[in-house]
């Protein structure tokens, strides 16, 4: 049933990008939500001028996706044994320090 439900929903959202005639209006909005959390993290009172609430929203969103990407890096590298359901690595030893 929660293949269905999956395989139902990727199906409605390739026709509703199908359908779509211009793709960047359609997220438009969202992509304008994650710029404007940054903007408030760095600067949540409004005192910066514009110039420099940019540049360091930039790098507070750059910091957030290096963020992300070592933490996939790490459980990349640190395989699981999801057919016995243990989450212990998959391999004798490999969680054990050397």
């Amino acid at each position: 049933m929660t293949a269905d439900r999956s395989l139902i929903a990727r199906l409605a959202a390739h026709e509703s990008w199908a359908n779509t005639a211009d793709p960047s209006a359609r997220t438009a909005p969202a992509r304008r939500a994650m710029l404007d959390r940054f903007e408030r993290q760095v600067d949540p009172d409004g005192v910066l001028s514009p110039v420099e609430r940019a540049r360091r929203a930039g790098h507070a969103r750059k910091a957030y996706f290096a963020r992300l990407a070592l933490r996939s890096a790490k459980a990349r590298r640190k395989p699981l044994d999801v057919a016995d359901g243990s989450g212990r690595p998959s391999h004798p030893g490999e969680d054990q320090p050397q």
